[in-house]
C-alpha cells in the first residue's frame, strides 16, 4: 500500500515548483533553497571522490540540482559564490569521465551564470578547454565521413555569434575555430568562407584582422600542414629491412616492421584516392564585387575607421587581391593610392604591391596613367636613391605587365634609358621593363630599343597593337611546335621502315597506344556502327574485288597507290587551306591529345622559349627561370619583397655580408664539383647506412695500425706464403662467412 505524500513534501520534491516559488518570494523560501544546496554539496563530494563509479540515479539527481541552483542563483548571490568555481573545477578535473548530458548541463549552467552576471567571465584555462573540446568533437565526428548536419549547426551558431553583435569581441572564437578547421580541411565549403567574410566586415579590430588574415594566408597554412603531415609519414623501408637483417631478431623489431609496412600501404592507398578539390577561399565567395566594395568603403575610405596603418594595409591587400583575381571594378580604389605613393611613406612597397595586384586588363588606362606618372616622378629620377629608383621601376613593370596601355610612349622612352645606369639594381629593373615591352607592345619602343625578334615580328605582322578590353583567342600555346615534331617523327619512321609503309600510314597510325593510361578495346562492337545504303554497299563490294587481286597483280597495286596518294595530296591541300584561313593548327581539330603529347608539348614550349644563342651555362639558367615563371599561379600574391627584390642589389653590403655571400658561393661550387662516389657516400650517411670495411680502415687512427704493420714486417717467408694461400681460399668461398655456394 502506497504512503500518502503531504502537500509540503510534494513542494520540496518538485524542484521546478520550488524554483517558481523562489522566483516569486526569495526571502520566504531561503531555508528551502539552502536545504537543496546542502544536498548538492553532499552529492558533489561523493561524485568528486569516485566519478567513474557514480550510479545513474545519482547522476540524474546531481544534474537536476545543478540546473536548479543555476536558475535561482541570482536570488541568493552571496550564498552561491563558490558554485561557479565548483563547476569549473568539475570540468577541469573530470571532463573525460562526465556523462555527455551532465557535461552539457554544467557548460550550460556556466553560460547561464555568465548571462546573469554572477561570474564575470570563465577562466582562461576553461576557455582553452572548451575550445579544444569543440575542435576534437568536430574532428572525430568528421573522421570517417563528413557530418553535414553537425557542421551546418555549428556554422550557423558561429555565424550568429558574429552577426548578433559586431562590436563584441566574442566573435573572435568563431574566427579561431573556423580558421583551424579550414586549415585541417574539415570545413572546405562556402559556408566557412561566408563566416570569415562576416568577420572581415565586423566592427572589432581583432576580429577584422583575423578575418582578413584568413583570406590572405589561410590557403598557405593548409598547404604547409599537408606538406608537414606527408613528411612525417615518410618511412624508409630499405633502412628498416637492412637493420632487421643484421641486428638481433626480437618481437619489438618485428612489430616495427609490421607498423612500417602498414604505414607504407596506407600511404599508397592515399595516393590512389582521387585528389580533393581544395578550392581557394577567394573562389568560394558568393559576391566578390559586393565584398570588395564593402571592405573598401567601410574600413579604408571611412574617416571614422579605428584601424591603424598595419591593419589598413592588410585590408588593402585583401581588396586588391579580390579586384585583380576576379577582375572587379572599384574605380575609387585607384584614387585612394595617390596620397600614399611617396618614398617617405612608411611601408610604401606594400602600397606599390597592392596597386599592382589591383591592376588588370579591364581597368581603363586613363585611371592608371596618372598613377604610373606619379610613381615615375616620385621614385625614378637622377636625384633619387638607388633603392628607391629600383623599387619604382619594378612597380611600374608589374603594373604594365597587367595593363600595358597604362604607359605612354614618352614616359616609356625616358624610363628605358635607365638601363645604362651604373647601379646594378636600377639597370636590371629598367632592362626588365624593356624586355616586357619587347614582348607585349614593341611598337611603343624606339626602333633602336626593339631588338631583333620584336622588329621582325612587327615587320611580318605577327605582333599587333593591343586595344583596350581585347581578349586573346583561346588556343593551345605551342601546338604548331608539336605538329612539326610529329611530322619529323613520321618522316623518321618512313625512312627507317621503308617508303611503302609511309604511303599507307596516317597521322593516327604514328600514335603509340601506350600514351594513354587506360587500355582501350580495339573492337568496334561496343561503339557506334555506320550503316551504309545499298549504293554504298555496291561501291564497297566493287572496290574490294580488285584489292584482293592487287596482292598478286603489281600493276593494279601501283594504280591504287597512285590514286591514294592523289587523294592524300588533295586532303593535305584542303587542311593547309583551312589552316591558313582560320589560323588554327589542324592537330587541334583532327585528334585528341594524349597525356604523352601534353608532356612533349610542355618540353617543346620550354625549349622554344630559351634563347639558343645564349652560352650553355646561361641557357640552363634561363630555362630554370622560365619554368619558375610558368609555375607561378594566378592566385599567388604579389608581395613587397618582390618589389624590393632588385633594390637589394643597389644597397652597399657590409664586409660581413660579402664574406657570407662568398662562402655560400664557394659551398655551391664545392657541391657541383663533388664526384659521384662522394655524393653516394653522403647519401648513405644521411640515411644512416653503414660503410664498407675498406672505408672504415681508411678512417682508422694511425696509432692503432702501427702494431699490425710491425707484425707484418717480422713475418718469415713461410708465414707470408701461408697468409697468401689462406687469402686465396677465403676469396674462393666468398670471404670469412662463406657467402658463395
Amino acid at each position: 500500500m502506497k504512503r500518502k505524500v503531504g502537500a509540503l513534501e510534494k513542494v520540496d520534491a518538485d524542484l521546478s515548483n520550488l524554483q517558481y516559488k523562489i522566483r516569486r518570494d526569495p526571502a520566504s523560501y531561503k531555508e528551502d533553497f539552502l536545504g537543496q544546496y546542502e544536498q548538492y554539496e553532499a552529492q558533489r563530494q561523493i561524485f568528486m571522490q569516485a566519478p567513474a563509479s557514480a550510479t545513474d540515479t545519482g547522476i540524474i539527481s546531481f544534474r537536476e540540482l545543478i540546473d536548479f541552483i543555476a536558475h535561482v542563483a541570482d536570488c541568493y548571490p552571496t550564498d552561491v559564490t563558490q558554485f561557479p568555481e565548483d563547476l569549473i573545477q568539475l570540468l577541469n578535473l573530470h571532463h573525460g569521465h562526465l556523462e555527455p548530458e551532465l557535461r552539457e548541463k554544467v557548460v550550460g549552467s556556466l553560460v547561464l551564470l555568465r548571462r546573469k552576471d554572477i561570474i564575470n567571465s570563465p577562466s582562461k584555462s576553461l576557455r582553452a578547454l572548451l575550445y579544444q573540446k569543440c575542435l576534437s568533437d568536430l574532428r572525430t565526428s568528421n573522421a570517417k565521413t563528413t557530418n553535414h548536419r553537425l557542421n551546418r549547426t555549428f556554422q550557423t551558431v558561429l555565424s550568429n555569434l558574429l552577426t548578433s553583435d559586431r562590436t563584441s569581441p566574442k566573435g573572435l572564437w568563431a574566427v579561431k575555430i573556423t580558421r583551424e578547421l579550414w586549415k585541417r580541411q574539415i570545413w572546405t565549403d562556402s559556408k566557412a568562407v561566408e563566416i570569415m567574410k562576416e568577420a572581415s566586415l565586423a566592427d572589432n579590430e581583432k576580429i577584422i584582422a583575423g578575418g582578413v588574415r584568413f583570406f590572405l594566408g589561410g590557403d598557405k597554412e593548409r598547404e604547409e600542414l599537408e606538406d608537414d603531415s606527408s613528411d612525417e609519414e615518410a618511412v624508409d623501408m630499405g633502412k628498416i629491412k637492412h637493420q632487421i637483417g643484421i641486428n638481433k631478431k626480437t618481437k619489438k623489431k618485428a612489430r616495427q616492421m609490421e607498423n612500417a609496412i602498414a604505414t607504407v600501404k596506407k600511404k599508397e592507398r592515399k595516393k590512389k584516392q582521387p585528389h580533393p578539390l581544395n578550392f581557394s577561399a577567394f573562389h568560394l565567395l558568393h559576391d566578390a564585387q559586393g565584398f570588395a566594395e564593402n571592405l573598401f568603403f567601410k574600413h579604408l575610405q571611412n574617416s571614422k575607421s579605428k584601424l591603424n596603418l598595419e591593419q589598413k594595409l592588410l585590408v588593402l591587400q585583401l581588396v586588391s587581391r579580390l579586384v585583380g583575381l576576379h577582375k572587379l571594378t572599384v574605380m575609387s580604389l585607384y584614387s585612394y593610392f595617390i596620397k600614399y605613393l611617396t618614398p617617405r611613406q612608411p611601408s610604401v612597397t606594400s602600397f606599390l604591391a597592392s596597386l599592382a595586384q589591383a591592376t588588370h586588363n579591364l581597368v581603363p588606362p586613363d585611371i592608371l596613367e596618372p598613377l604610373v606618372k606619379k610613381i615615375a616622378d616620385e621614385f625614378v629620377s637622377e636625384a633619387a636613391a638607388a633603392e628607391v629608383a629600383s623599387a619604382g621601376l619594378n612597380a611600374i613593370r608589374e603594373i604594365c605587365m597587367r595593363q600595358p596601355l597604362a604607359m605612354n610612349k614618352t614616359l616609356l622612352e625616358d624610363l628605358v634609358t635607365y638601363w645604362k645606369s651604373k647601379d646594378k639594381g636600377i639597370m636590371m629593373a629598367s632592362k626588365g621593363l624593356l624586355g616586357l615591352y619587347r614582348e607585349i607592345a614593341p611598337d611603343m619602343l624606339q626602333k633602336r630599343d626593339r631588338g631583333k625578334e620584336a622588329a621582325m615580328g612587327l615587320r611580318s605582322g605577327e605582333r599587333k597593337d593591343q586595344r583596350f578590353g581585347e581578349e586573346a583567342v583561346g588556343r593551345i600555346e605551342g601546338l604548331e611546335l608539336l605538329e612539326k615534331w610529329r611530322e619529323g617523327e613520321k618522316q623518321k619512321k618512313e625512312a627507317t621502315k621503308g617508303g611503302e609503309v609511309g604511303k599507307y600510314t596516317s597521322d593516327d597510325d604514328v600514335d603509340d597506344e601506350d600514351d594513354w593510361e587506360v587500355d582501350e578495346d580495339d573492337s568496334d562492337s561496343d561503339g557506334w556502327q555506320n550503316v551504309s545504303s545499298d549504293d554504298d554497299a555496291n561501291d564497297a563490294n566493287q572496290s574490294k574485288t580488285p584489292s584482293k587481286k592487287a596482292k598478286h597483280n603489281p600493276t593494279c597495286s601501283e594504280e591504287i597507290e597512285d590514286e591514294k596518294s592523289d587523294k592524300d595530296g588533295d586532303k593535305e591541300n584542303r587542311v593547309d587551306e583551312a589552316k591558313l584561313d582560320d589560323g588554327v593548327s589542324s592537330l587541334a581539330t583532327t585528334r585528341i591529345l594524349t597525356p604523352a603529347d601534353l608532356v612533349k608539348l610542355q618540353e617543346l614550349r620550354l625549349a622554344a622559349s630559351v634563347n639558343n644563342a645564349l652560352p650553355a651555362s646561361q641557357r640552363k639558367r634561363a630555362a630554370a627561370a622560365h619554368q619558375a615563371a610558368l609555375q607561378r599561379h594566378i592566385d599567388d600574391p604579389l608581395t613587397a619583397a618582390e618589389i624590393e627584390g632588385l633594390a637589394s642589389l643597389s644597397s652597399k653590403s657590409t664586409k660581413e655580408q660579402r664574406i657570407a655571400i662568398a662562402k655560400a658561393g664557394r659551398e655551391d661550387k664545392d657541391e657541383v664539383r663533388k664526384s659521384t662516389t662522394a655524393r653516394r657516400k653522403e647519401k648513405k650517411q644521411e640515411q644512416g647506412k653503414s660503410t664498407t670495411n675498406r672505408e672504415k680502415a681508411r678512417k682508422k687512427n694511425f696509432l692503432m695500425t702501427l702494431g699490425k704493420a710491425k707484425g707484418k714486417q717480422k713475418r718469415s717467408l713461410v708465414d707470408r706464403g701461408k697468409v697468401l694461400k689462406a687469402h686465396k681460399e677465403r676469396g674462393k668461398r666468398g670471404g670469412k662467412r662463406g657467402n658463395k655456394g
